[in-house]
């Protein structure tokens, strides 16, 4: 098993999380269930699929995660 948490991309992805949470909080209100939960779901993903990648015991299983 692989240890997502030194791969720069990891790191980058955690990043883009907490920027779209911040930026997110600037939308109106009426969006809270829509559009804003829509992208901090997407923003998530990123780092959450690289982690389960680095799960995976095969390259190929390893690289459909990126």
């Amino acid at each position: 098993m692989r240890n997502f948490r030194q791969l720069e991309i990891w790191k980058n992805g955690i990043q883009i999380v907490k920027q779209v949470y911040v930026l997110s909080q600037m939308l109106p209100s009426e969006e809270k269930f829509g559009l804003r939960s829509q992208l901090t779901r997407a923003a998530t993903s990123i780092p959450s699929n690289i982690a389960e990648g680095c799960s995976r015991n095969s390259e190929v299983e390893f690289k459909t995660h990126f």
